[in-house]
C-alpha cells in the first residue's frame, strides 16, 4: 500500500481531536494495522502521554521536523502516520505541506491523505469546513463531530449544521458520543490507551485496579466509536483495500 498520511486537527480549541487520535490510534492497533503518530503539543505533548511508544513531539512549524514527517514516509514500517494537530495550526500545516509538494505526490499517487477534521457545536467551529475542504481528496475527508458535553450541533435547526457541510461536499460524517465524564478524568489520571484502561492494564502492562463500572463506561463509549468507524469504512479507506 501507498503510505498514508491521516491528519487530525481543527483551527478552533477545545473540540476534543487529541481524544479523537487517541481512539484512530487504538482502532488501528485492534486492526492489525502499523501505525506511528506524531504530536503537534510541542514541547509538551499530550498524545504522547498516552501512547508513548509509537508518537514523537514535533514542532510542526519547522522544516526540520516536517522533514522528520514526511521525508520518513517511504521508509518506515507504519502503514499509516497520524499527525494531531495543536488547536489553531490546522490551516497553517495545510498550506505548509501545500507548500512543500506534499499534495502533488498525493495527487500522483505517490502517497494517500486523509484529513479527520474535528468541528464543536458553534458557528466558528462550522466556518473552517469551507477552508479546510479543498485540501482533503474526496473521500478521505472526515467531518468528526464530537460531543464533549451536552450541546448539541443545532438540532434545533438542522439547515445551520447542513449549510455549513456543504462546504465539503463530499465529507464522510463521523458521531463522537459523550463519554462520562468521572471515566474520562481516570483515563486522564492513567495517562494509558483506552483499550489498556479497559484491560485494567497499567502503564507497564501489569494489572491495575481501575472500577469495573468505569472501565464498563470506556467500553461502551469505544464500541460505540468502533462501530461507526468500521461504519464509514475507515480501514479500507485508509490501506489499500479502498483501492481493491
Amino acid at each position: 500500500m501507498r503510505p498514508m498520511v491521516l491528519m487530525i486537527g481543527a483551527d478552533k480549541g477545545g473540540v476534543g481531536k487529541t481524544t479523537i487520535a487517541r481512539t484512530v490510534l487504538d482502532y488501528l492497533v485492534a486492526n492489525d494495522v502499523p501505525a506511528r503518530a506524531f504530536d503537534s503539543e510541542y514541547p509538551r505533548g499530550t498524545l504522547a502521554r498516552f501512547h508513548p511508544k509509537a508518537t514523537d513531539v514535533v514542532d510542526i512549524t519547522a522544516a526540520a521536523d516536517q522533514m522528520k514527517m514526511l521525508d520518513t514516509l517511504a521508509e518506515t514500517d507504519a502503514k499509516v502516520t497520524v499527525i494531531d494537530i495543536r488547536a489553531g495550526l490546522l490551516s497553517r500545516t495545510l498550506k505548509a505541506f501545500t507548500d512543500v509538494g506534499f499534495f502533488d505526490l498525493v495527487r500522483s499517487r505517490e502517497f494517500d491523505f486523509g484529513l479527520f477534521h474535528v468541528v464543536g457545536p458553534s458557528v466558528s467551529s462550522l466556518e473552517e469546513i469551507g477552508e479546510v475542504a479543498p485540501y482533503a481528496e474526496g473521500r478521505n475527508y472526515f467531518v468528526v463531530k464530537n460531543f464533549i458535553n451536552e450541546t448539541s450541533f443545532f438540532d434545533w435547526n438542522p439547515q445551520v449544521y447542513k449549510g455549513y457541510l456543504k462546504g465539503g461536499r463530499e465529507a464522510v460524517e463521523v458521531t463522537i458520543p459523550k463519554l462520562n465524564e468521572m471515566a474520562c478524568e481516570q483515563v486522564e489520571l492513567a495517562g494509558i490507551p483506552f483499550s489498556s484502561f479497559i484491560a485494567n492494564r497499567n502503564g507497564q502492562g501489569g494489572a491495575a485496579g481501575y472500577s469495573l463500572v468505569l472501565r464498563g463506561y470506556v467500553r461502551t463509549w469505544l464500541n460505540h466509536i468502533t462501530h461507526e468507524y468500521d461504519r464509514v469504512g475507515l480501514i479500507e479507506r485508509l490501506t489499500d483495500r479502498a483501492a481493491a
